[in-house]
Order: structure tokens, then C-alpha cells, then sequence
């Protein structure tokens, strides 16, 4: 009887079973579907100066208080939805990220309308309008010239909490980014 190997994963995957299942069927996958783009720009700004752990835990919490990451329905957003979602006990209840999500959606709609979709504007910045494979041996970096580049960008538009580091969080998220390390399964 042949007993199931543990597959090998990045070391941050850890072994708790949601980080886990994030590690091994979404983190570095490549998505072009500004949704799913759309989703990781509100989780990620969420997140600043948290751990990506407390974020996922809340994941449904926040699907359910933002319109299921409608950015159509979060962009008209006004001050009585600010109010409900600070009572919200399933989000972070930070005012600054709240309205800066209500902004980043209006933004977020303002690229689609210019570049035809979100993810043409982020794939502007990227090499050959490609996704990056890092093939990290030991370390993941936290940013790089085309995160500066594109939180450079949405900071000079009016985006919030997307400096390069979150930025590149949301690259490593969406598969803009392959950072799985050349040991792991998952790559």
C-alpha cells in the first residue's frame, strides 16, 4: 500500500489548509479576466500592513459586503454603504480602505473604458505584454521594475493602497508573476 507523498510548496503556504489551497490553485496563476484582476486589487489594498492569511480568511466576508467584487456596483457606492460596511464585522473596518476601494473601482472602470480592459492596461507594462516566470531558488522578492512602474502609474491616477510591494503582491496573485520556487509542485 502505497502512502500519498505531501506535494513539495513554497515555504510562505505554510500548512494551514486555506493558505494551502491559495498556494496551490490560484497564486501564480495567469488570469486575464478583469473580475478576477478586479477582486485581487480590492483584497490586496485591503491587506496593506496585514497579513495575506487575515485577508483570506475574509475573502467570503468581503465578497458578500463589496457586491461580490462588482466593480460597476462598488464604484456607485455611496456614504450609507461606508457606514454599513464600517459596521461589517467580517471586513477590516478601516474607513481609508473602504472609500479607497469605492475610488480604486471607480478608477479601475475608468482604465477598463480607456485600454478596453484592465488587464491591457496592466499588461502595458509588462515585457512583450507578457507574464513573468521568476523561477526563484530560495527567495521571492517583494517588487520590481514593472510593479514600481505600474503602482507609479495608478498612484499618479488616484489608485490607494497599491504601492509597488502590494503591487506586486497582486502581480504574484493574478500569475502576472510566477514566483513559485523552482522546488515547488505548483510551478
Amino acid at each position: 500500500m502505497s502512502q500519498s507523498k505531501e506535494p513539495k510548496r513554497c515555504a510562505w503556504a505554510g500548512s494551514d489548509e486555506l493558505y494551502q489551497k491559495y498556494h496551490d490553485e490560484e497564486w501564480g496563476k495567469t488570469t486575464h479576466d478583469d473580475d478576477k484582476l478586479f477582486e485581487f486589487l480590492l483584497l490586496e489594498g485591503a491587506q496593506a500592513g496585514l497579513s495575506w492569511i487575515t485577508i483570506l480568511r475574509r475573502r467570503d466576508n468581503y465578497r458578500k459586503a463589496f457586491a461580490n467584487f462588482d466593480a460597476k456596483k462598488i464604484a456607485a457606492f455611496d456614504e450609507k454603504d461606508v457606514e454599513r460596511l464600517m459596521q461589517d464585522a467580517g471586513i477590516i473596518r478601516n474607513r481609508l480602505k473602504v472609500n479607497s476601494a469605492i475610488k480604486n473601482a471607480q478608477l479601475f472602470l475608468d482604465l477598463q473604458k480607456e485600454f478596453g480592459s484592465f488587464d491591457k492596461y496592466l499588461y502595458s507594462f509588462m515585457p512583450d505584454g507578457k507574464p513573468i516566470d521568476n523561477c526563484p531558488q530560495t527567495r521571492v522578492a517583494a517588487t520590481s521594475p514593472e510593479s514600481d512602474a505600474i503602482s507609479k502609474d495608478m498612484k499618479k491616477l488616484g489608485f490607494k493602497f497599491f504601492g509597488s510591494t502590494i503591487c506586486y503582491a497582486h502581480m504574484q496573485a493574478t500569475g502576472m508573476v510566477n514566483d513559485h520556487l523552482a522546488t515547488c509542485d505548483f510551478r
